[in-house]
């Protein structure tokens, strides 16, 4: 990518020669429409994240067959850099092929062709976002880390996100462990997962370490190897920081049974679906992303669960 230079800013074309849509390709990062590291204006996104080097605020806006990317902050080269890696210039589709038995993800292959699983390089980052995550619904986790951040997160450098909305880079590992037992309640994250982040917190040099790593297997047991980090989170993380196209959501609550509803019209649990999607490995969460996109899910009878008003206090198994 070449470089400019604008007041305050670095800025770099990408020219992949194909059709990218950052969104598509990383919308899965935002933890809500309120996350304030990330904002998406319709076109483009605006994501504060921290690097090696420092906080940095990242633009990216398509054009065509190319992306403009912009970026503020001490940490604005190294996040450049990473653009392409990003926006999934390092994955592949190369031996996925859906099934002709599979018809539905036959069609979502047709429909997002451009469909790629990023990376982030950011390991640490996806562990917190991933434990805060853990055996609670999305609207309480996204509030979680929402207020989290607002808190406890360093403001962006660069102009803030379309049209002056402030944005929160998400706090460095020492900073995390830092936060009060009773500020973890108040956001409304119990013990356990508090715990979880905390413990990575201390564990940052590790996880960035297992990017240096190829095997997937490896890679998932050293996640693993941290107290509370069970094979949901682990996969998160994966998806998130590594882009390992094979980390299937196991262990979630929906999304084995929205897997399996909709490719083959009946709600199976884990086993069953791993069973089902064996044909695919390698390629298991691109299954369940392309099915995610398609917006198909197993169907919904009972109402929608509550925000707590309380913190939980059972006993979940390790997700």
């Amino acid at each position: 990518m070449g470089k400019t230079w604008r007041v305050g800013s670095m800025m770099r074309v990408w020219r992949p020669g194909r059709v990218v849509d950052p969104h598509s390709v990383i919308g899965g990062l935002r933890k809500g429409p309120g996350d304030p590291a990330y904002v998406y204006d319709g076109r483009t996104v605006w994501r504060a994240t921290r690097t090696p080097e420092g906080p940095v605020l990242l633009r990216l806006t398509p054009r065509q067959l190319e992306v403009e990317a912009e970026a503020w902050g001490a940490g604005a080269e190294w996040a450049l850099d990473g653009v392409p890696e990003l926006l999934g210039e390092a994955d592949s589709w190369e031996g996925f092929a859906p099934l002709a038995v599979h018809p539905v993800l036959v069609e979502a292959a047709r429909r997002f062709p451009h469909l790629r699983v990023p990376r982030t390089r950011a390991v640490f980052e996806a562990m917190a976002a991933a434990g805060i995550e853990q055996v609670v619904t999305g609207k309480e986790a996204f509030r979680g880390w929402r207020q989290l951040l607002t808190v406890y997160g360093e403001p962006a450098p660069g102009p803030g996100g379309p049209e002056g909305r402030r944005m929160m880079v998400p706090p460095a590992p020492e900073e995390w462990r830092l936060i009060p037992s009773w500020q973890w309640l108040r956001a409304g994250v119990e013990g356990r997962r508090s715990r979880v982040v905390v413990t990575a917190a201390t564990r940052a040099k590790a996880l960035e370490r297992t990017l240096e790593l190829t095997d997937s297997a490896e890679i998932e047991r050293r996640l693993r190897s941290l107290p509370g980090v069970g094979v949901w989170t682990a996969a998160e993380v994966r998806q998130r920081a590594h882009g390992d196209a094979d980390a299937f959501s196991f262990a979630d609550y929906h999304v084995s049974r929205n897997v399996s509803y909709a490719l083959i019209g009946e709600e199976l649990d884990d086993d069953g679906c791993a069973e089902l999607i064996e044909p695919y490995r390698g390629h298991r969460f691109r299954v369940q992303r392309l099915l995610e996109l398609a917006g198909i899910s197993h169907p919904r009878y009972g109402p929608r669960k509550a925000l707590p008003t309380h913190t939980p206090g059972a006993t979940h198994r390790l997700r």
